[in-house]
């Protein structure tokens, strides 16, 4: 399809897993509602972002996938007969977890799964302890509506990743999300960071010629040490931000994309034409120095 309609989920969650799909699938509703055709929730979004801390008791929020939440989300995409993108915490096996994104297509069948494949490890966001980086490789899924690829978070900032995907045929690329601020932290620094996480998504819409939906959650979490500072935005591929979302406010934003521009943007600036795929290899090391 030439013109697709995607739609975002920004929200703030609660310690209430039940509660969250509840309100998600109430937001999935409200997009299909006002057009959209593929929706895409944020990172985690049946719990508070649990990273913040190492906590055994954590493990308990982890289900399959396929599962519980699938289920129920893929009853909802055949009922409105949309596309849904949802970020889950995986149960694979017993003390094997991964942070997940499951896709369930219109007709509500379960297309697929992206494991995450860069895991940080950083004050409040200790994801180190609870998963297993992803070992399914880059994934695009053949929606109904597009051809979409699913990065998760910190993925967001390898632009390896974003270029693999888009090599593999994906239209839109989406990146579910959960990163924010310290509430102690100062706004000159707030700003930047912000800026930073946007520059370098939008450069991935530019170099691969290919749209970008980067949803994340908000609100105050961590007994109000840590906002989530939202700002959930759509950009096309030359990185024009078409639509961004406030910090604050809870938002389900519905967007068309004419994926036929695509074309267009990378005949003008033929960035996968002159790739010298020859000369890579050195990317698959670590460093390149004396000892690589």
């Amino acid at each position: 399809m030439a013109k697709v309609k995607v739609g975002f989920v920004q929200m703030s969650c609660s310690a209430n897993k039940a509660q969250n799909l509840s309100k998600a699938i109430s937001k999935v509703k409200e997009a299909a509602a006002k057009g959209a055709q593929v929706i895409c929730l944020q990172e985690l979004f049946t719990s508070l972002y649990f990273c913040d801390v190492e906590d055994y008791d954590n493990f308990k929020l982890a289900e399959p996938i396929p599962g519980p939440s699938t289920e129920a989300l893929g009853q909802v995409a055949a009922e409105l007969g949309v596309v849904i993108i949802a970020s889950l915490f995986e149960k694979r096996a017993e003390g094997l977890y991964h942070n997940t994104t499951a896709v369930l297509d219109a007709d509500g069948s379960y297309l697929g799964k992206y494991r995450k494949m860069h895991i940080p490890d950083d004050p409040a966001y200790y994801e180190k302890f609870y998963f297993t980086p992803g070992d399914l490789g880059y994934k695009v899924f053949k929606t109904k509506f597009a051809t979409i690829g699913v990065l998760i978070c910190w993925d967001q900032w390898y632009p390896e990743a974003a270029r693999i995907t888009a090599l593999m045929g994906a239209e839109i690329l989406f990146y579910p999300t959960a990163i924010g601020w310290a509430t102690s932290q100062d706004e000159a620094t707030n700003t930047e960071q912000y800026n930073a996480w946007q520059t370098i998504q939008r450069s991935h819409a530019v170099a691969n010629g290919i749209h970008v939906v980067s949803v994340n959650r908000v609100g105050l979490e961590q007994n109000g040490l840590m906002k989530f500072w939202g700002g959930s935005f759509i950009a096309n591929p030359f990185g024009t931000v078409l639509y961004q979302g406030s910090h604050e406010e809870e938002e389900t934003v519905v967007q068309e994309l004419d994926l036929s521009k695509t074309d267009r943007y990378r005949t003008h600036w033929p960035f996968l034409r002159d790739r010298r795929i020859d000369s890579y290899q050195p990317i698959t090391k670590r460093y390149i120095d004396e000892e690589a």
